[in-house]
């Protein structure tokens, strides 16, 4: 028996898949404990409309991210940090500043946890990558003055 499992079911599959069990394993533990529904056509039809909707989802997430990287590949961030007489900063230069100072310069939302960099703790210019999706990234200077 063909069924959409609403639930992980161990040795089967996951959440969303379309399996075939036996027809005693379905109708006596699968469908009672509401882990899995029957694959009519009704269910096959809402099966197919998900798998297109998470493709289709996954497919603009995918053309977003390069157009982000597009932008950003290469470009110069210029932010502004107050310091000490001796030229350290007062703190550093966090990655929530820089996705900060990419919006207001660059227009491109950046979330914080996507900008990979050391900490920046003085004047100068460094490297920051930012991984955008598996496989999609862009590299940016942070040139930090005062």
């Amino acid at each position: 028996m063909k069924v959409i499992l609403l639930q992980d079911v161990k040795g089967h599959g996951k959440k969303g898949e379309l399996v075939n069990v036996s027809d005693g394993y379905a109708r006596n533990f699968l469908l009672p404990r509401n882990l899995a529904m029957v694959a009519d056509a009704q269910a096959m039809n809402e099966y197919r409309n998900k798998e297109e909707s998470v493709r289709y989802h996954k497919e603009m997430d995918k053309k977003a991210a390069e157009e982000a990287a597009a932008v950003l590949n290469g470009k110069t961030i210029v932010i502004k940090a107050k310091a000490g007489q001796s030229g350290k900063l007062f703190g550093s230069v966090t990655t929530k500043e820089l996705s900060e100072a990419i919006k207001a310069q660059l227009s491109v939302t950046v979330d914080k946890r996507k900008i990979v960099m050391k900490d920046i703790k003085a004047f100068g210019t460094y490297t920051a990558e930012i991984k955008l999706l598996q496989g999609i990234g862009a590299k940016v200077t942070v040139e930090v003055c005062e």
